[in-house]
């Protein structure tokens, strides 16, 4: 595995790679401490193109993620940084949210006014538990459980992409070693068909490449099986949490998308997605 943030080599008179990174946290997020401009610079610094921040929200009081955001000074600081930077990076607002489909007339009321670009969705807890408690019982049962929480998640939310697919592993593979997909291929195709069939995407999200998991969320079995299955909506972010990993692993999951037979990924401009060739 490479492991350098974003390094685009070219020959004399080859066009550059547009290069995205579409998963970010700042102190926006209640699990990072992160300056927004800091970030821009070492995106800057590292030859990304567009970045757009997705900062983790909540309307669920029960949650870690709630009450964290001020909507209000987000956004202000999204326009500061595009009037500071609009000339070497683009800047886009968008937002993580925990369980979208749980209390979504709350979600809707909040965001409906918010001049978003993206929206990810994402399951971090099950029944209001976190996903490592959720391992107490036996781990299969509550990957399965996981996974009939995603089905419920994109059959019913109003999100662009589903954000690091199988995210259980990362709390499950130390003690309990990773899973076998096509032991839950039929739950796993089941989601990925309903994501295709409401244009919803998914992301290649490096951050388990940053640790002993070693591998992208999902896992390159699921990344093909969604494009074999007919799906084009993908988007790579790095899930960086500090400045310091802003793009880290992008050219891996480029490598990977385009093992998988992606051409395109993709960038949101107004929750619009927009193919850009690899």
């Amino acid at each position: 595995m490479k492991d350098f943030t974003i390094v685009i080599l070219k020959k004399a008179g080859e066009k550059t790679m547009y290069v995205m990174d579409y998963h970010h946290h700042t102190n926006h997020s209640f699990d990072s401490t992160a300056s927004m401009i800091e970030v821009c610079k070492k995106a800057i610094e590292n030859e990304i193109q567009e970045i757009c921040f997705t900062e983790h929200f909540s309307v669920n009081p029960l949650a870690p993620t709630y009450g964290h955001i001020v909507f209000e000074n987000y956004l202000h600081e999204i326009r500061e940084c595009r009037e500071k930077f609009h000339s070497q990076l683009i800047v886009k607002a968008g937002i993580e949210l925990c369980e979208p489909h749980l209390l979504k007339d709350q979600y809707d009321e909040i965001l409906q006014p918010l001049d978003l670009d993206f929206i990810l969705g994402s399951v971090h807890n099950l029944n209001n538990q976190k996903l490592r408690l959720a391992l107490n019982e036996d781990p299969e049962t509550a990957y399965e459980r996981y996974f009939n929480e995603l089905l419920s998640m994109v059959s019913a939310s109003d999100i662009d992409i589903i954000a690091h697919f199988d995210l259980m592993k990362r709390y499950a593979y130390k003690e309990h070693g990773l899973y076998d997909v096509q032991e839950y291929q039929e739950i796993i195709e089941l989601v990925l068909k309903k994501a295709i069939d409401r244009n919803i995407g998914i992301e290649i999200n490096t951050s388990g490449l940053r640790t002993s998991l070693k591998q992208t969320m999902p896992s390159i079995e699921i990344i093909q099986l969604y494009k074999d299955l007919g799906g084009e909506i993908l988007t790579i972010g790095s899930d960086s949490h500090k400045a310091d990993t802003v793009g880290a692993n992008l050219t891996d999951a480029l490598s990977l998308a385009k093992d998988c037979g992606f051409k395109y990924i993709y960038k949101f401009d107004k929750r619009k997605p927009i193919p850009v060739k690899i």
